[in-house]
């Protein structure tokens, strides 16, 4: 990106785009003990207190602590889903809102929703879901000498849309830039669990690096419950100025009335404990996905077009603009096109890159590993539990019609 445009709000350096978020994975069958908590809990008639009950928030500081983030039941808030918990915590914390590009699809309309100017910030070659510790200097400079008021910086380091995981040093290298510059760092660590090589990859939350300037959040939908019965929690730094945001998020979720079902807490909190069942079937899950996103992988590299090796989540963020004379001649110029022609071709959908921050003109599109899976719930089953899933009928299927859809652009 020229520097020039470094500092343009987002939204403004392109036409009417449509920035709503992608149709969500339907995701693989309900773990069955998930179900029988939910069941034996639907009688209940109220709903949890703004920002959780106490069951979920210790739930959520147990989860937290097995991973090093030590916190406390006043640390944690509960929202239904990440897209109004993360609403709150932007509202909460003021200012302008600083975003990777490509980003998750939510971050952007939150923004904007709020009247907050939102500004993307160029990542670094190795990796999405964080920005370039360089380029967010200058973004910063620049944005604060047209006037702006850069307060919060939006990250994920374990990303959606592309896949993959920022390496340790220059996660810390973007966090102390962004801690340097006054930001407040919000670390989206909703696929933190779903690392397809977890022995492999080395996994370090902004959290452990700048405990004091990092608010910590996490949709359940990533790894332990389904998208369904949405629920997000986020984990506040334990500093009195961070009890006074949380306090606002409170005031927020108040307002918008966004609290979360009974039922699903007692759920949520069941699988936050992270009993046997759901951690095997999180494991096998994983391992799936990450069969299935390399076979992806291969087919998008042999039809020509770029791809970062996927290390985590359920998809690949593919640059198709090595294709795009072949691409022209179908009348597909730009993302909105390229989402048309190949959610057509699929049969599943394909949203482009416009969705995640990304230029309009940019032939980019982020495809998913769920519709690969099998249409019905037994076929998705057999897929979770088969030892060679490629060779399973309905998945070397999907991947076929996969791959001849990409290779005809050959």
């Amino acid at each position: 990106m020229h520097s020039s445009e470094r500092s343009r709000p987002v939204g403004e350096n392109h036409g009417p785009v449509r920035y709503g978020p992608p149709a969500p994975d339907p995701g693989l069958p309900v773990l069955p003990e998930l179900s029988g908590v939910l069941a034996a809990s639907a009688a209940c008639p109220r709903p949890e207190p703004p920002g959780g009950g106490t069951s979920l928030r210790e739930a959520a500081c147990a989860y937290w602590h097995r991973r090093g983030l030590h916190c406390t039941p006043q640390d944690i808030a509960a929202a239904p889903g990440a897209q109004p918990l993360l609403l709150a915590l932007i509202a909460a914390y003021g200012g302008d809102v600083l975003m990777p590009r490509p980003c998750p699809a939510s971050w952007t309309p939150q923004a904007r929703l709020l009247g907050r100017p939102a500004y993307h910030v160029p990542t670094p070659a190795e990796c999405g879901g964080i920005p370039d510790p360089y380029a967010l200097l200058e973004t910063v400079r620049r944005v604060r000498a047209e006037g702006g008021r850069p307060r919060l910086l939006l990250l994920s380091v374990v990303d959606d849309p592309t896949a993959t995981v920022a390496p340790p040093e220059l996660v810390r290298e973007a966090c102390e830039a962004a801690v340097a510059e006054g930001l407040h760092i919000v670390s989206d660590e909703t696929w933190r669990d779903t690392l397809h090589r977890p022995h492999d990859t080395v996994l370090v939350s902004p959290a452990e690096m700048c405990p004091d300037d990092v608010t910590v959040l996490t949709d359940l939908a990533g790894s332990l419950t389904p998208s369904a019965w949405p629920v997000a929690v986020a984990r506040f730094p334990a500093a009195a100025r961070a009890a006074a945001r949380r306090a606002r998020v409170l005031d927020v979720l108040t307002a918008l009335g966004a609290l979360v079902a009974e039922p699903v807490a007692r759920a949520a909190a069941h699988a936050l404990g992270e009993p046997e069942a759901v951690t095997v079937r999180s494991r096998q899950a994983a391992a799936l996905h990450a069969q299935v996103a390399s076979a992806a992988h291969r087919a998008v590299l042999t039809c020509g077009a770029l791809a970062r090796p996927p290390q985590a989540g359920r998809h690949l963020y593919a640059d198709l603009g090595p294709l795009r004379s072949r691409l022209a001649d179908r009348g597909v110029t730009d993302s909105m096109e390229l989402e048309e022609y190949l959610t057509e071709r699929l049969g599943a959908p394909a949203p482009g890159g416009h969705r995640f921050g990304d230029e309009l003109g940019a032939l980019r599109v982020r495809l998913g590993t769920g519709p690969l899976l099998g249409s019905t719930p037994q076929e998705q089953t057999e897929s979770l539990t088969a030892v060679e899933p490629l060779e399973l009928p309905h998945v070397a299927r999907a991947l076929s019609i996969f791959a001849a859809a990409l290779d005809e652009l050959r």
